[in-house]
């Protein structure tokens, strides 16, 4: 679906980084589409022993995306529960906490910064007017103060996104979903899919969506969206009776927490841009016969996007915006081993599971 350009655009933001624990490369393209809606964050460093990364999946435009590529990472680490120790519940309140920070003045301000440029110089004066103050004051509990204003009642956008995000502290790593954007790690060059596609077909979608109020009709929510989990979209989100996790779309995330060990190689987060031309195997196959000879991770997602890319738009697939991360692991602390080897350690996909449309080549848990 969505306007396809009559020439796709190639040209690629590529990153690429390290510290002590990990390197990284990254590589976004807009493609055949006529907008980039996908975002991305990449912090080797969120403090002294933590980093995240994340891709974020606009659709129906591109701010809710590079909201929650500027301020989920923000909101994860100013969660009280972060500072216990909890990165689980950290990042579950991020991702419900995208969707409060959207609404009213200051939401309606801060995404028409991140949009289109009338509604950026709109932004810019409002905030010159309404804003409580000059400085963002980064550093307080929670800055977001509210602001009286022509959008004081804005309930917030009806754009979304998907948002998958791995955090990496030490051996634990913790992967959070909301959507069909998808993280998957390298286990001795085994894939497995560490977030499961949040489709409104899947049984567990379909019942919330349903208690709610909502429909589905041909794979798509009340006819429109083919997503069950996002963050923003919130014409589904409007029921005053029910809490955020069990509106028609909800922003609650899949958390899923795995302890590393030396078999473990690399995660992949990517969208469905990827996803829906290359399985998880086939993804990881890729990688690791270009590692064979090319050492510099962005490059290696650059040749994945470009042989995503479709020739003509005549299929879909390979038509859509397409963004990749691959994250390696540099050095893993050996965990100490159980009674049991480390061929009887559980599959990492043994909470989260794997998406009803798992490919040809992926591991299912076992």
């Amino acid at each position: 679906m969505g306007i396809y350009l009559s020439t796709p655009k190639t040209e690629k933001f590529s990153e690429d980084g390290e510290n002590g624990r990990v390197r990284y490369g990254l590589s976004s393209m807009q493609g055949w589409r006529a907008t980039m809606e996908d975002a991305h964050a990449a912090y080797p460093d969120l403090d002294t022993s933590t980093s995240f990364f994340g891709v974020y999946d606009g659709h129906g435009g591109k701010v809710v995306a590079k909201f929650c590529a500027k301020y989920l990472h923000r909101q994860v680490l100013k969660n009280e529960a972060y500072a216990a120790g909890d990165i689980g519940t950290s990042v579950q309140k991020a991702f419900f906490r995208m969707d409060e920070m959207m609404r009213g003045q200051r939401g309606w301000r801060e995404l028409a910064v991140l949009g289109d440029k009338i509604n950026k110089f709109t932004g810019m004066i409002e905030g010159l007017i309404w804003s409580p103050r000059s400085s963002e004051g980064n550093d307080q509990a929670d800055d977001w103060a509210f602001e009286e204003g022509p959008h004081s009642d804005f309930t917030g956008p009806t754009s979304g996104s998907t948002a998958c995000v791995a955090i990496l502290r030490n051996n634990q790593l913790v992967v959070a979903n909301a959507g069909d954007s998808r993280c998957v790690i390298s286990r001795k060059g085994q894939a497995y899919n560490l977030s499961r596609d949040h489709k409104p077909d899947l049984e567990l979608e379909k019942e919330r969506i349903l208690k709610a109020g909502g429909f589905i009709h041909a794979g798509r929510v009340n006819g429109s969206l083919n997503l069950a989990r996002a963050i923003g979209d919130m014409e589904f989100k409007q029921n005053k009776f029910l809490p955020a996790e069990k509106q028609i779309v909800t922003a609650c995330p899949d958390i899923n927490t795995v302890e590393l060990c030396d078999d473990d190689e690399f995660i992949v987060l990517a969208c469905d841009g990827i996803w829906d031309c290359m399985s998880s195997q086939q993804v990881v196959d890729y990688v690791h016969e270009q590692l064979v000879s090319e050492s510099k991770l962005s490059v290696v997602c650059e040749r994945v996007l470009d042989r995503c890319l479709a020739p003509t738009t005549a299929g879909g697939e390979g038509c859509d915006n397409m963004t990749m991360i691959i994250v390696q692991f540099v050095q893993l602390k050996k965990p100490l081993q159980s009674a049991g080897s480390a061929d009887e350690r559980p599959s990492p996909t043994e909470e989260a599971g794997t998406g009803s449309d798992s490919k040809a080549g992926e591991s299912e848990p076992k």
